[in-house]
């Protein structure tokens, strides 16, 4: 029986990850394609470090290539230096494993064109990008396959459609492709299928083929380990199916081992390597946990919160109700329960920078399954067109805000709510807007309020300061009658120097107090070395009759430029 609906969904998604990837090539304008920069290079130097410099223990090669491609972000955090010289790779070698396919192709045609064969030139920026998206896009395919043994077409193909086009699975498949989430992906899928298949037909091939899909995923982000859980509680969705399924188990128990050798197997390379750099086959990577306190943050916080920026993953969550009779049904509670409790204590929760919860993008294909049971429900009822409207309008949100995402508009690391408020459906924010992103205060509607201009600044001042940087531009004593109160203070400055790190800051002090308030230079509207627009509002304690309002420019490091326009409005309630 033909099943079209789902096969068109899978298509839809294909073009619309590899024209995002080739519209974006990207985030910064004027440059080359550059996959393996950040924690991506702590996934992929393995490849250029064995099969080109030969040397994965000195990395001697790093500085020239670092020099060359500026590959390593602000510092190199990538690998460890231990006692014995050699440096120790943060990250697992599982990704550079799948990477390697692609590499090789890479590296054949650097040399057949004449190009740098160093790893790091475009035709391996190419590769990178490509090889995520390949594997994303094939695991689309079967997913879709492994849905329809439980859903009808039409329901699956919805499905891939909210799971690919409203979610954040476009920017880790199409454009962050050097992190892990994109090949881990496929593994989730591929699990699925050969646990079914085991279940359905138990063979030493299915049940090593389940052990090394973990094994490699281990390899790829350890604590993918919790998905040992999904050909554990399969088929255990009551008391009779677990009986059956415990017999089974004991009937085959020699798969047992099998499976247990072949996550062995899978983790033989990274055995090698670290007894090769360390000296020992077992190496601590300290990574920092808080399981007594787990960070709600990461679903429901402003910052990147999967529930508020990706709000179709609610769904994930309510479609457990609906998968009550189903044969995944326990595999699918304890594996999302444990996999959401293990991303949501990292220490480190907000995940670098990121768009929604990047961490949960990997197990996708699992949510599918809730997802899935959910749009059978509602399409079976008579509101499904309000559901049509809604999924639509999630998926064209989710659009709009990878496009703001690119931009920097929807901010990679500071976002929160009132910012959020103010960008919301807003491709063209203004100065004042993005003052929110730092905190300000903000008035709504200025009807009803009396402005006087405190000052205006008549021609250009230039700036100069050594770090720590703070350069006055001046101070203003106001007197200010008890009502509802604000201040304005709006400038265009160019910073030459110190762009990145330096603030415009107003502190409005009255007896032994001060309101602080201030604007970045670096914002989603700003360039570096031009003239940019900044903003902000600042409202004035009710209770402060007198007080001197100063305004400065503040730096983490070296600041110069200039300043001009500098305006300063006084509003008062009438």
């Amino acid at each position: 029986m033909r099943k079209p609906f789902s096969l068109i969904a899978c298509f839809l998604v294909l073009l619309f990850a590899v024209q995002h990837r080739v519209r974006h090539i990207s985030l910064r304008e004027r440059e080359e394609l550059k996959v393996t920069d950040w924690d991506c290079l702590g996934y992929y130097m393995y490849l250029p470090g064995v099969f080109i410099y030969h040397d994965i223990k000195k990395l001697e090669w790093l500085p020239g290539i670092e020099d060359k491609y500026k590959m390593i972000g602000s510092w190199f955090y990538q690998a460890s230096k231990i006692e014995n010289g050699n440096f120790v790779g943060k990250y697992l070698i599982g990704v550079s494993i799948m990477q390697a396919p692609f590499f090789f192709v890479a590296h054949s045609i650097a040399i057949v064109s004449h190009q740098n064969a160093d790893g790091f030139s475009p035709p391996y920026q190419w590769a990178v990008a490509f090889a995520a998206l390949f594997y994303t896009l094939v695991a689309v395919f079967l997913l879709r396959k492994f849905l329809l043994n439980y859903f009808t077409d039409k329901v699956v193909g919805i499905s891939l459609l909210l799971l690919c086009l409203a979610t954040n699975f476009i920017q880790y498949a199409a454009i962050d492709a050097g992190l892990s989430h994109a090949y881990i992906f496929l593994l989730y899928t591929l699990l699925l299928i050969a646990t079914r298949n085991w279940h359905l037909a138990p063979s030493w091939f299915t049940a090593f083929a389940i052990g090394f899909i973990i094994g490699l995923a281990i390899v790829c982000r350890p604590t993918e380990a919790v998905m040992l859980f999904i050909p554990l509680m399969w088929d255990m969705e009551n008391r009779e199916s677990s009986r059956i399924k415990w017999q089974k188990v004991r009937y085959y128990s020699w798969h047992l081992i099998i499976l247990g050798l072949a996550v062995f197997i899978a983790f033989i390379p990274q055995l090698i390597y670290w007894k090769y750099v360390s000296g020992s086959y077992f190496y601590e990577l300290g990574s920092s946990w808080d399981f007594l306190n787990p960070h709600l943050e990461v679903l429901v916080g402003w910052e990147k919160g999967w529930f508020i920026y990706t709000p179709v993953c609610i769904l994930f969550v309510v479609g457990m109700y609906f998968i009550d009779k189903m044969p995944f049904r326990m595999s699918v509670y304890w594996f999302c329960l444990l996999n959401v409790y293990i991303i949501i204590s990292w220490r480190a929760f907000n995940y670098a920078g990121s768009y929604s919860a990047r961490a949960l993008m990997q197990s996708y294909p699992v949510f599918a399954l809730p997802l899935t049971a959910f749009n059978a429900y509602i399409l079976s009822k008579k509101w499904r067109g309000l559901f049509y409207l809604v999924s639509a309008y999630l998926i064209a949100l989710n659009a709009f805000q990878l496009e703001q995402y690119h931009k920097t508009i929807l901010h990679y690391s500071d976002m929160n709510k009132a910012y959020y408020s103010r960008i919301y459906w807003n491709f063209h924010p203004n100065a004042l807007d993005m003052s929110v992103m730092d905190k300000n205060e903000f008035l709504n509607d200025t009807n009803g309020y009396d402005e006087k201009i405190l000052w205006q600044q008549n021609g250009i001042e230039k700036f100069k300061a050594e770090f720590p940087a703070e350069k006055k531009l001046l101070s203003i004593p106001l007197e200010i009658k008890p009502q509802n109160t604000w201040i304005l203070i709006r400038a265009t400055i160019k910073a030459t120097e110190g762009y990145w790190g330096s603030y415009l800051n107003a502190s409005l002090q009255y007896d032994t107090i001060a309101q602080h308030g201030g604007v970045r230079f670096f914002n989603p509207l700003a360039k570096e070395s031009k003239h940019n627009n900044y903003a902000f509002y600042m409202q004035v304690n009710n209770r402060v009759k007198n007080a001197v309002l100063n305004i400065y420019l503040s730096g983490d490091c070296n600041i110069a430029g200039e300043v001009r326009n500098l305006c300063i409005t006084l509003l008062t309630k009438k």
